[in-house]
């Protein structure tokens, strides 16, 4: 028994815990967005590979001219690319009305292809990126020591709670995931509101991917998501799209994310259970989910 609690009650514990968590957290918030607004967005792993891949090239390329804040370029860089990401299969999926999950499906696939094609352009290889000279800076204290991304995650928790329950914008867009007829019929511009959010979303989820590269590694690496899109996608409907929901299934799927580096190679359990612990729990959860609470427009294309 000791062998199985001494590694989770150590500083080194609760720092994977955080950074197992955050990409996560980042990424549901995002999807939050998009579909509490009425578009399903199933992109988001690609979404965060975009975004690790234009953080960890800029800030390479930016730190002759920068220096020091050639990592906080890159972390904005990150941002834009998963935004612009985002806007391709916004206007699919909103002005051409095609199907959400194909688009988002799309962009995945592009997802697993795009980078090792740049990569070998501009450097001569496929998995990995160089090493940045120096990534986001480190806050805090001894072994709890976080970039950037880390405070903004949470911050953006009570931002993403305030924003739907508290402001008109957040009125309009879920009301335009739920009754966008309704909506229109208000004086809401259901399209703009929709294009907004899946945007946010990649904003999110690009700074979720630049966490990943400048913020924690230091560079690009072949399937740095580790499907992370789709845990995140999970802990949305598991958190039933809302923010505090999104906030627990996050911290669940982060700690058992955490539970399988803990005890890879104390030979507890054969290291394959260990490293598929995570997406098991996950279906499982989803199984047990119960009742959805998916706004009732999502997925429907608006033809007003």
């Amino acid at each position: 028994m000791n062998d199985l609690l001494t590694p989770l009650l150590t500083t080194a514990f609760l720092a994977t815990f955080i950074r197992s968590l955050v990409p996560l957290l980042l990424t549901a918030l995002g999807g939050l967005f998009s579909e509490r607004s009425g578009v399903v967005n199933i992109a988001l792993d690609g979404l965060i590979i975009f975004g690790a891949l234009a953080g960890a090239v800029s800030t390479k390329v930016l730190e002759p001219s920068l220096g020091a804040a050639a990592p906080w370029a890159g972390w904005l860089v990150g941002m834009l690319v998963g935004a612009f990401i985002a806007w391709i299969h916004a206007v699919v999926s909103i002005k051409y009305r095609a199907d959400q999950v194909i688009s988002g499906t799309a962009i995945n696939l592009l997802a697993s292809g795009v980078p090792a094609v740049l990569l070998t352009a501009l450097y001569g290889v496929a998995n990995e990126s160089p090493k940045v000279a120096q990534g986001l800076p480190l806050w805090g204290v001894g072994e709890l020591k976080f970039s950037p991304p880390v405070y903004f995650a949470f911050l953006m928790v009570a931002v993403t709670w305030y924003v739907l329950y508290r402001t008109p914008y957040g009125l309009r867009l879920r009301a335009s995931g739920e009754q966008p007829g309704a909506a229109a019929s208000m004086g809401v511009n259901v399209p703009r509101i929709r294009y907004s959010a899946v945007i946010l979303s990649g904003v999110l989820a690009g700074t979720a991917g630049a966490f990943l590269s400048i913020g924690n590694l230091d560079s690009y690496v072949r399937n740095i998501s580790a499907g992370m899109g789709f845990i995140a996608l999970a802990a949305l409907i598991f958190g039933q799209w809302k923010p505090l929901g999104v906030l627990g299934a996050t911290l669940l799927f982060g700690f058992l994310q955490a539970l399988s580096i803990a005890w890879g190679g104390r030979n507890l359990l054969p290291d394959p259970i260990l490293t598929a612990l995570p997406y098991l729990i996950t279906m499982i959860a989803l199984i047990f989910t119960g009742r959805s609470a998916a706004p009732k427009a999502l997925g429907t294309p608006y033809d007003g």
